[in-house]
């Protein structure tokens, strides 16, 4: 891929389709994050019938722009409702709509939005995720989907579904880290005052338990943890920093981060690797030590687990795009 300065490439269009029933935040979502992204975005709202939608609250949103708009996308996001408005069969006009979006597109979907694509047939066949609250009716209805309830997002090929609201932060996020590296998307989350990096498979938060009056945090051990990934790091080496029994420790960073100590530091080391793939020129081997896996096929290993790729074909793609 030859390269081509920013400033006389075209930005990607993103085309938000706002259904009857929006939620107003997820809605602003894809504007907001992407918009951030230093002008690899332009981002465009939608709907059906280029008429004002109404949302969940007490207004209505007035949009620029009608279905048309849906052809030209790059990456279409549908956003997401409450169950009362997820209809239990396509409107036409919704139909028509979905049917303007180019075979080559990226499509997203936000929280309940699944049900919208998932009606429409373009997740038969492919691993999907929606609210854990909705689950169950998810499952009845679309037997051909792989539900994955319980994750914060799904990218399957072109498709990419997430979870309940503030998962679309995490898949815009992703999308800007997929197609653009971890510093940029970084500096996005920084204006924003978001997360920088939350796995997709990170388990949703499904009624956790609020931590008892006066409980230790993590918080302390995961950031001394960070500073150490090169360290073979042990669950007794952060249960005695947090200076808790092994139990104590593993149920409490369960309860606050959603993952067992292990997955956690896993994940923060290939998050670590990815950086490092991408902004260095650092050999395998060495990275593999510099983020604490014993050695480079283990970083292989878990680089693929995580985004089905080599670190050799993660580096390629990243050094392509700069």
């Amino acid at each position: 891929m030859t390269d081509v300065p920013l400033h006389t490439r075209r930005p990607e269009r993103v085309v938000v389709l706002a259904l009857d029933g929006v939620y107003p935040f997820e809605l602003g979502i894809p504007s907001r994050i992407l918009g951030a992204a230093d002008g690899h975005y332009e981002v465009l709202t939608c709907t059906v019938d280029g008429r004002p939608v109404r949302t969940s609250a007490d207004f209505t949103i007035g949009v620029a722009h009608g279905p048309e708009i849906l052809d030209t996308a790059d990456t279409v996001v549908v956003t997401s409702m409450p169950p009362a408005y997820i209809p239990t069969e396509l409107p036409d006009e919704v139909t028509a709509a979905l049917a303007r979006i180019r075979p080559d597109a990226r499509i997203v979907s936000i929280c309940t939005a699944a049900f919208v694509l998932a009606e429409a047939g373009l997740l038969d066949g492919r691993r999907a995720t929606t609210h854990w609250q909705v689950a169950d009716a998810f499952r009845r209805r679309f037997p051909r989907v792989d539900l994955d309830p319980d994750v914060l997002f799904v990218a399957d090929g072109r498709m990419l579904t997430s979870a309940g609201a503030a998962s679309g932060v995490d898949i815009c996020l992703h999308i800007v880290r997929a197609d653009h590296g971890s510093e940029l998307a970084n500096a996005v989350a920084r204006r924003c005052v978001v997360p920088p990096f939350r796995d997709g498979g990170q388990a949703q938060y499904i009624e956790q338990p609020v931590p008892e009056s006066g409980a230790a945090s993590t918080a302390a051990t995961r950031a001394w943890a960070l500073e150490r990934l090169e360290e073979p790091l042990t669950l007794t080496d952060l249960a005695g920093h947090a200076r808790m029994s092994l139990r104590t420790f593993a149920r409490r960073f369960g309860d606050e981060v959603g993952l067992s100590p292990g997955r956690w530091l896993i994940q923060q080391r290939v998050t670590r690797a990815r950086h490092l793939l991408e902004s260095s020129d650092l050999p395998v081997d060495r990275i593999a030590a510099e983020v604490g896996f014993a050695t480079g096929a283990s970083l292989r290993q878990h680089l693929h687990a995580a985004i089905g790729v080599s670190p050799q074909a993660y580096r390629r793609t990243f050094q392509q795009t700069r």
